[in-house]
């Protein structure tokens, strides 16, 4: 598979489309929080410069810094999402006739299954982190790029609920109770935070826009 965040956006969302179960939606949520952090950049580059809002300007630079990685590394994660669902079938397919065999192929599918909840956990903290930065622009930013501010959060939003979401479906297949206990503990810590900030954003930009 050629990767995916090189694929027009049509060439990608055919490829969603298809019967294949790779890429499906780790990446899809990957996506979703690059677009976030990408509306971030948007809304601090409108912003940076412009006349009335010289007060945010270093907040909005020191911001944009934050974002432009955000986004970049998210766009990774879309390839590094499908890569990982692929190493678990990989592992499936190891041969299982000797007892040697079987207990290599058993590690080898819980290391994958790792790697399956790690790609989606990374994705659900950038998306985290994007949401975490649409907060702090609340009421800073060029107010012809409310909107994009308010779609920004939703975006990361949506990227934080669809990564936890392919967490929760690869942890019963793993084995250590530590990891499995630790990383739902995280998970809903940063659902109910991911909850607070986007009523956060969700409520400031729809009063932004109510006054315009």
């Amino acid at each position: 598979m050629s990767a995916l965040k090189n694929k027009t956006v049509e060439g990608f969302v055919a490829e969603l489309a298809s019967s294949s179960p790779a890429p499906g939606g780790g990446s899809a949520a990957a996506l979703s929080g690059a677009l976030g952090a990408a509306l971030v950049s948007m809304v601090c580059r409108l912003t940076i410069g412009k006349k009335g809002y010289e007060t945010f300007e270093k907040e909005a630079e020191a911001i944009l810094v934050q974002s432009d990685l955000l986004w970049a590394e998210l766009v990774s994660a879309i390839d590094r999402d499908a890569e990982a669902f692929d190493r678990v079938m990989d592992a499936f397919r190891l041969p299982k006739g000797s007892d040697e065999e079987k207990t290599r192929r058993s590690a080898a599918i819980q290391a994958a299954f790792r790697e399956a909840c790690e790609s989606p956990r990374n994705t659900a903290l950038k998306s985290l982190e994007v949401l975490r930065l649409c907060s702090l622009l609340l009421g800073k930013v060029n107010e012809n790029a409310i909107s994009d501010l308010g779609v920004a959060a939703a975006s990361a939003h949506t990227g934080l609920l669809g990564a936890l979401m392919n967490v929760a479906i690869n942890l019963p297949s793993i084995k250590d109770v530590t990891y499995t206990s630790s990383a739902a503990e995280e998970s809903a810590r940063w659902r109910a935070e991911g909850e607070g900030l986007i009523d956060l954003v969700s409520r400031g930009v729809e009063s932004l826009l109510s006054g315009k």
